[in-house]
This record gives structure tokens, C-alpha cells and sequence, in this order.
């Protein structure tokens, strides 16, 4: 229904920052829910981030909260992650996803039935 990729992705030290950018192919990309999951070898894929259609809503897991921030430029069709701070441990897949869910900004992934192919972030000394 909507199809996103992913860019941004790469190798930084702990402590760097990267932000990951997400392009939708749809027309009508204000009226979905917009999130990022990730996936580290070995785990299952976990919630990152979520935000609302407007961008005024936003939902963070306790993991990421205060160091990632996620937006939106609907104009652009495109939703970032700005990951501050990062840790060995955020290394992994980062996926973007859609999700018809309005409100309350879902977190879990049955909510988002759109993915992006996913962009590798490894973060090592």
C-alpha cells in the first residue's frame, strides 16, 4: 500500500550521532502513522519510535527515549530518526513502517502494515 525506503544507515561510534531518513511513495502520506522498529542479529524486531499524521503526537520505547528523536515533513513524504547518543546495543536493521492506526500512536508492529527494506546501523569503536 505504501512503499518507504529507508537511508541514512552506517557505522559511528558510541557516543556519534546518525539520522535515518525514510521516503514514502504514496500521495497521500499525512494520513498515515509513521514508526521505526529495529532488529539486532539474533533478537526480534522491537518498537523504536512512532508519531502521528500532524507529527504533534509521538511515542518513544523507554530505550531510545531522550537520546532519538523522530519527525515528520509531510511535504516531503518523508519521516526522520535522529539518533543522538548512540550505544553498542542500538546496533541492528532500522525498518520504517505505516500504519492506518490514527490514535493512540501505536507501538505494536501488527499496527503497521507497510515496511521499508530496513538500512544496517552499527555502532562500534
Amino acid at each position: 500500500q505504501v512503499q518507504l525506503v529507508e537511508s541514512g544507515g552506517g557505522l559511528v561510534q558510541p557516543g556519534g550521532s546518525l539520522r535515518l531518513s525514510c521516503a514514502a511513495s504514496v500521495r497521500t502520506f499525512s494520513r498515515y502513522t509513521m514508526g521505526w522498529f529495529r532488529q539486532a542479529p539474533g533478537k526480534e524486531r522491537e518498537f523504536v519510535a512512532a508519531i502521528s499524521r500532524s507529527g504533534d503526537m509521538t511515542n518513544y520505547a523507554d530505550s531510545v527515549k531522550g537520546r532519538f528523536t523522530i519527525s515528520r515533513d509531510n511535504a516531503k513524504n518523508t519521516v526522520y530518526l535522529q539518533m543522538n547518543s548512540l550505544k553498542p546495543e542500538d546496533t541492528a536493521v532500522y525498518y520504517c513502517a505505516a500504519s492506518t492506526t490514527v490514535l493512540p500512536v501505536p507501538t505494536n508492529q501488527a499496527h503497521f502494515g507497510s515496511w521499508g527494506q530496513g538500512t544496517q546501523v552499527t555502532v562500534s569503536s
